[in-house]
């Protein structure tokens, strides 16, 4: 047996000092692995097929999965989140050979981005553009040249307001974005985040959000376009197309019945949706269906919430059946924070921890993503595997599902920047810059404007007062989810600049966002203390001297954004007071809005005569709203969302079922009588303009009238005013009899026009089965037998022309 040994090993030396010579030759030069056309990530000297360019991305997925440790596996299952969040260090250290990825990481979040008011995320390798690309690589690098097999890492960012970047192009807040019902513009949008998240060394953006603006009263309203699920489709397939054109991945999120806690009340835990099983298909899942089948990301975030007692992390069903077999999506799935640790700590559908663990991977969950350390995944994520409590078949699949994407992003084939410098020039030029004031002007919703008093005439003014908490104000122009560190202009610079050597421009804040008992003064009267009481009275000593009055209210990032619920929705603090004392003074007041939500300005519709909603708008927004007040720029954007009239009215929105937001019986009967206000202050579509439009010569056709044709609308559309202007047409669709209740109409096809004084327009719409279909009494989606009217309209109350057709299932 000594004999035998010795000659094996004898027989053996050769190789064994071969495999020495090439590890050490390896080391001393890494450039080695890079060949003419692959490059050589396991290092050992031969072209495997998943190193192979020509192959295809099964064979590679499959070649590379059957070469990889438990170890290797369970690292492609978490992120590591990027400099002072969770990683330490801003390039690699010797460290990092001790931490677990020295076998390799799915993705790294957030890394050298520089976070909006968060200073401890600054970093020298945010600005110039170069130093991030050049960082990037750098550890990417590290990654493929000094892990054993070299697989590339995803880097993912935020994009829903831009890219997270510092001064990369800054956009308006989702709800704006929303406002514009303009398709191309939102594709460039994703298309300029895709560009600079390229440029940057970024490869896999989240974005866009999908979920449903139901409730006003939830903090995460500013995030979503909109309350209708065919326009966060539309414009949700558009964004993530644009994204991904630019060759990095669209992530989707929050998948999913997400944006509906009970009461609004998502604080901490995000749970119990209030939603019946055919609303959540027709109306929540509604967008993510449509943007997987036509945009197809490759990414999927899982939220929080459960649905009906299941987690959706932790969901089988969501993760698996629907998501992937029903909806056919190809990629792979990251949790929302905390989304994991959630099935233990908030939803105890699990015992511990590590039992959630096993049920979120089993469910179909690909990469936990938390702000926590890898380790504290990985760990009890392979003591699991140990155990045989998750089979090899199952990890085999998740980690496939990520890799898979790796190769359709090309990192394989090019894992690097290939031109930093490139970065300096097209990341924020000049171009993005005015398309970044282009879909700010175009988020802009003209609420009211009594007696034209807009465009106001810089002719006929010479003293304006520029007041209110939001008027010198810039905070909403950075978010969590945007762009840092670009330079924001508030509305009262605006103003001023746009009237210097004209006007006379005074400022004066007047009050604070919110005042000290907020939020308990929006249940009781709470008397004004003699700061405020002084702060009123200075706006309305320069009030008086002013021709007129220009507030600037709403709401900062304390108010409005992720946790933070309202009980309330009219403007807080002190705002109204102050608007009625401007109002008092007899001058005209024009009301500039600046908030993330809905909110209930009864008052201030019934008096004030001007009425400009802008959202969050970007940077450039002084700028922008200056130009529109004073008719530079014809404001043509329409609200996305319903403005209720009180919270008591919530939920009131578009669509509703027949019947679920009726007024009350005013003739003698059962429950006859006047006991509640009904109707929105502003509804679902609406927005004026400084022109005015004409709707004529509805036609419809049908290719047949069998249940699987096609249906074609046209109509014309005119500009009988003396300005520019663009009108945003409406196709709304009644189903006049089915076998289940449904809703009183439905938005299925809209179109941004844009028309010169005078100039008349054919728009044509084509209505595809799909548009027709409904979750039927069996839960089947089917286009059922019967007439169905079509509306043309400005909105979806002011209705300007009417036709219909009928389906036969024969």
């Amino acid at each position: 047996m000594v004999l035998l040994n010795k000659k094996i090993i004898k027989l053996l030396a050769p190789v064994f000092c071969l495999l020495f010579l090439t590890s050490v030759d390896g080391l001393k030069n890494k450039q080695d692995i890079y060949k003419k056309g692959w490059i050589d990530f396991n290092k050992n000297g031969v072209k495997d097929v998943f190193e192979d360019p020509k192959q295809t991305i099964d064979a590679r997925v499959a070649d590379l999965l059957s070469q990889m440790t438990m170890e290797e596996k369970t690292c492609q299952m978490t992120t590591l989140y990027g400099f002072s969040r969770v990683l330490e260090d801003e390039l690699p250290t010797d460290e990092w050979k001790n931490r677990v990825w020295k076998d390799g990481i799915a993705n790294i979040d957030e890394h050298l981005n520089t976070i909006a008011n968060r200073p401890y995320t600054n970093t020298e390798h945010a600005f110039p553009y170069s130093n991030h690309a050049e960082a990037i690589n750098t550890i990417q690098k590290w990654f493929i040249e000094e892990t054993r097999m070299g697989i590339p890492v995803d880097f993912t960012n935020e994009g829903v307001h831009g890219l997270c970047h510092k001064k990369a192009t800054p956009l308006p807040a989702p709800i704006g974005i929303g406002s514009t019902w303009n398709k191309e513009l939102v594709y460039k949008a994703g298309q300029t985040v895709g560009r600079e998240a390229k440029a940057l060394g970024y490869t896999n953006i989240y974005a866009p959000i999908l979920d449903l603006a139901r409730d006003p009263r939830w903090g995460r309203v500013i995030e979503c376009y909109s309350e209708d699920p065919f326009l966060i489709g539309e414009l949700g397939v558009q964004m993530s197309k644009g994204i991904q054109s630019e060759g990095v991945a669209s992530t989707i999120k929050h998948f999913a019945v997400y944006s509906i806690p009970k009461g609004a009340r998502d604080g901490e835990a995000r749970t119990d949706p209030h939603v019946a099983p055919r609303e959540m298909h027709q109306m929540h899942l509604y967008p993510f269906k449509k943007v997987i089948k036509e945009a197809k990301p490759m990414g999927v975030m899982s939220s929080y919430n459960d649905y009906d007692g299941v987690p959706i992390t932790g969901s089988h069903y969501f993760l698996t059946e629907l998501l992937r077999e029903e909806y056919g999506f190809k990629g792979y799935v990251v949790s929302d924070s905390d989304a994991v640790e959630y099935l233990n700590e908030k939803h105890n559908v699990a015992a511990d921890y590590k039992e959630g663990i096993r049920q979120v991977v089993e469910a179909g969950l690909n990469v936990r993503t938390r702000f926590r350390t890898p380790e504290s995944y990985i760990e009890p994520l392979r003591e699991l595997i140990t155990e045989g409590k998750i089979s090899m078949e199952v990890i085999n699949e998740r980690v496939a599902e990520v890799l898979t994407v790796k190769f359709r992003l090309g990192l394989f084939d090019q894992p690097y920047v290939e031109d930093t410098e490139l970065a300096n020039k097209i990341v924020h030029t000049d171009e993005d810059e005015e398309f970044s004031r282009q879909i700010t002007r175009e988020s802009l919703v003209l609420l009211k404007n009594e007696n034209n008093l807009l465009p106001l005439d810089l002719s006929k003014l010479k003293n304006v007062l520029v007041t209110g908490p939001m008027a010198d104000e810039v905070n909403y122009t950075y978010s969590r989810y945007g762009p840092s560190s670009n330079n924001s202009v508030s509305v009262y610079k605006g103003i001023k600049k746009y009237g210097k050597g004209k006007l006379n421009v005074n400022y004066v804040k007047g009050c604070n966002v919110i005042d000290a008992s907020w939020p308990e003064s929006e249940l009781m009267d709470v008397p004004l203390s003699s700061e405020e009481k002084a702060g009123i009275a200075a706006a309305v000593e320069q009030a008086e001297k002013s021709d007129v009055i220009i507030a600037v209210m709403g709401e900062d990032e304390a108010a409005v954004g992720e946790s933070k619920t309202r009980t309330n929705l009219n403007l807080p603090g002190r705002q109204l007071d102050l608007l009625k004392a401007l109002y008092a003074t007899g001058k005209p007041v024009v009301l500039v809005m600046i908030n993330g939500r809905p909110l209930t300005i009864n008052w201030e519709d019934k008096y004030l005569p001007a009425i400009l909603e802008t959202w969050f708008p970007a940077a450039s927004s002084g700028d922008v709203i200056a130009e529109t007040l004073f008719g530079d720029y014809n404001p043509g954007g329409k609200l996305s969302v319903t403005f209720p009239k009180s919270t008591g009215q919530i939920p009131l929105n578009f669509p509703f079922k027949r019947g679920s937001q009726a007024g009350q019986r005013e003739i003698p009967g059962n429950g006859y009588g006047l006991t509640r206000v009904i109707g929105p202050i502003y509804p679902f579509g609406y927005g004026l303009s400084y022109t005015s439009f004409e709707y004529s010569d509805l036609v419809v056709k049908q290719d047949t009238k069998l249940n699987q044709s096609d249906v074609h609308v046209s109509f014309k559309v005119s500009n009988t005013g003396k300005r520019e202007g663009d009108e945003i047409v409406q196709l709304y669709i009644e189903d006049l009899v089915s076998s289940v209740t449904t809703y009183e109409s439905q938005l299925r096809g809209f179109e941004r026009v844009k028309l010169l004084p005078g100039e008349t327009k054919t728009v044509n719409f084509t209505l595809h089965p799909s548009d027709l279909e409904l979750l039927d009494k069996d839960m089947n989606w089917s286009v059922e037998p019967g007439k169905f009217n079509v509306k043309i309209g400005s909105s979806s109350t002011e209705i300007e022309l009417n036709g219909s057709f009928e389906v036969l299932s024969y």
